[in-house]
């Protein structure tokens, strides 16, 4: 009997094999890598990508899926680990990590963040997500679209959309179109931040109303005098701000926090 999608999960099953294949393509699995797949549902990705390596790793919530997966894969071939990916440690499956998947787009965001806290353990990331949420992990600054998920994620990652699947490649058929995008982790940060949970709180503070002045957004953080003294225009939005800007702010915050 196949397996029915899980509203609670936010599974969408990728069924076209013309988007399969060109997925596969643009990850290019080599034999040797060490890969880890998220959500691997009725094993569209999984397949082509275990017939390519000689190992493979799955993360999947779904007890019955579990099943199927362990059934259907020998483990030597195929390690699945039962579990939410928000809570899997991916920095334990060793260094030069590949992480592929397509996410549940209801955990998308906060999946991301996760990703992020093992990037030094990451090669590379191939994932599918919403198109309007690779459309904010890409965005310029001063483009509608940027925001704190597009500073967070390019502080660490170079980005880069590669490719889009169109609903009709899943069933049931999302009422969303799809992307693929391609992250890949800096070997040395171009804008290291003194303190890395400050830059999140300034980023997280700066957008949490969108159409308000830095003045006013970061009132709680910084006076007129600060504004000027780091160069930034109190007057600006925090959209119109590039990631070095924001960590000249957060640098700043950070220092007066330990005086």
């Amino acid at each position: 009997m196949p397996q029915r999608p899980r509203k609670r999960f936010g599974q969408n099953f990728l069924v076209d094999e013309t988007a399969i294949a060109a997925i596969v393509a643009a990850i290019a699995p080599q034999p040797g890598d060490v890969m880890v797949e998220i959500g691997p549902g009725l094993g569209a990705l999984t397949r082509p990508l275990a017939d390519r390596l000689e190992h493979l790793h799955v993360v999947e919530i779904d007890r019955d899926i579990v099943v199927r997966l362990r059934a259907l894969f020998p483990s030597r071939r195929v390690t699945v680990h039962e579990g939410d990916a928000l809570e899997f440690d991916f920095a334990a499956l060793g260094p030069g990590l590949r992480v592929v998947g397509n996410l549940p787009y209801n955990i998308s965001t906060p999946l991301l963040f996760h990703l992020a806290k093992s990037a030094a353990a990451i090669r590379d990331v191939h994932v599918m997500l919403q198109k309007e949420v690779v459309a904010r992990m890409v965005a310029a600054p001063s483009s509608s679209q940027y925001g704190r998920l597009s500073v967070m994620l390019q502080y660490r990652f170079g980005m880069e959309r590669i490719l889009e699947v169109p609903s009709a490649a899943f069933r049931p058929v999302p009422k969303v179109e799809s992307a693929m995008v391609r992250m890949m982790p800096f070997a040395r940060l171009p804008h290291p931040a003194r303190d890395e949970a400050v830059l999140g709180k300034v980023v997280a503070a700066a957008f949490s109303q969108r159409r308000k002045t830095l003045r006013n957004a970061l009132k709680g953080y910084f006076t007129a005098s600060d504004f000027a003294r780091l160069g930034v225009d109190a007057g600006r939005r925090a959209q119109d701000l590039h990631i070095a800007d924001f960590v000249r702010l957060a640098d700043e915050a950070a220092r007066a926090a330990a005086t």
